[in-house]
């Protein structure tokens, strides 16, 4: 059965085969899989590359360029990790590359522990953005079975409201308060109020 770090995709964009490969060699022997290419265009190409932890990619390449690779990557809402490598990078160039996003910009030659070192901060980046992306969508699908009125409910639970003014502001008992408080609470899962609130505040972010 694969490990979570052996099904961890890292890709490599290079149009120097040598230095591909080298950096292939290198990345797997950290035990996780490495998608190597010599464009661009193949990289957008390959669906697999999609769901990639981190992505490797050098500046200058033929057809389309690693900052417009980048510069397309920002279009979606999953853009992967993107450490730079070049061997022809000049300051402006590293600038616009960190301006928009990546997580570094190395110059070749670089020593290998460092990039080993930032594939793994991109790794834990992916993970915790992973994790992210399936906590909002629980609490997203928590929040869809409420009723109308226990978004009302809840909404005055935010505001910090008691009982009686949440009563008082929706035209019913505090005991139908309660009920809907505590169906509210079942409903998302909560062991407190404040839970409650941290959770949906942190959702609606």
């Amino acid at each position: 059965m694969e490990t979570k770090r052996e099904s961890t995709v890292i890709c490599v964009v290079d149009d120097d085969a040598v230095v591909r490969e080298s950096l292939k060699l290198l990345i797997e022997m950290q035990g996780v899989k490495v998608l190597d290419y010599g464009n661009c265009q193949d990289f957008l190409a390959d669906q697999r590359a999609m769901d990639c932890a981190c992505l490797v990619l050098d500046v200058r390449l033929p057809g389309i360029s690693g900052l417009q690779l980048q510069e397309r990557l920002r279009e979606r809402t999953d853009v992967p990790p993107i450490i730079f490598i070049s061997g022809h990078a000049d300051v402006p160039t590293a600038v616009q590359a960190m301006r928009a996003g990546a997580l570094d910009f190395l110059q070749k030659p670089f020593p290998e522990q460092i990039l080993l070192d930032r594939i793994e901060q991109a790794i834990e980046l992916a993970a915790e953005k992973r994790r992210n992306q399936l906590r909002r969508a629980t609490l997203s699908a928590r929040m869809a079975l409420l009723t109308a009125r226990e978004q009302d409910v809840l909404n005055c639970m935010l505001a910090g409201r008691s009982n009686k003014l949440i009563a008082d502001e929706l035209a019913i008992s505090v005991k139908t308060v309660e009920q809907h408080r505590a169906k509210v609470m079942e409903k998302m899962r909560a062991n407190s109020v404040a839970e409650l609130v941290q959770a949906v505040e942190w959702l609606r972010r």
